[in-house]
């Protein structure tokens, strides 16, 4: 009995994979047309005004600092409020997207407390003490970006 040429599998496999190339050029050109046609990043076309309404509803008696919006890179976003009491405050903050956003609180310019929340829509809440009166800031950041984020700093109950 005369033995096969080695090679002759290996021609029948690459025979199959030509034949087969036309098809799969073709799904791979329709899964990237698709993907092409797909809409951008859900959080950089969300309504923040209306995610906050959800996220956040109660804006308690007092709030001294509140801010939402979309991180949409790195960046910090920062704000202040000038003359805020001393006294005790609850931080509530809550993010949407992916990972963590962190909230950097400082009285003055120096710092005094960084909270965070994870981005699964749920409110987080940080016990914040201001030994003096002054002017607070808040900044919002992540590495996780991007995200939607929301806080507001009001008196404890």
């Amino acid at each position: 009995m005369p033995s096969r040429p080695a090679f002759l599998p290996h021609a029948r496999t690459a025979a199959a994979v030509r034949r087969s190339l036309p098809g799969a050029a073709a799904a791979a050109g329709l899964c990237l047309a698709v993907a092409g046609c797909s809409p951008s990043n859900p959080v950089e076309n969300a309504d923040v005004s209306a995610w906050r309404a959800t996220a956040m509803p109660s804006s308690p008696a007092g709030v001294v600092l509140q801010d939402s919006g979309k991180i949409l890179n790195r960046d910090r976003i920062v704000q202040e409020a000038a003359r805020v009491p001393a006294g005790s405050y609850m931080l509530t903050a809550v993010c949407d997207g992916t990972g963590k956003a962190f909230f950097a609180v400082s009285l003055d310019g120096k710092a005094l407390t960084e909270a965070g929340a994870a981005c699964n829509g749920r409110q987080e809440t940080t016990r914040i003490s201001l030994p003096a009166a002054g002017r607070v800031e808040i900044s919002s950041s992540s590495v996780d970006a991007p995200l939607l984020y929301a806080y507001q700093l009001a008196p404890a109950q």
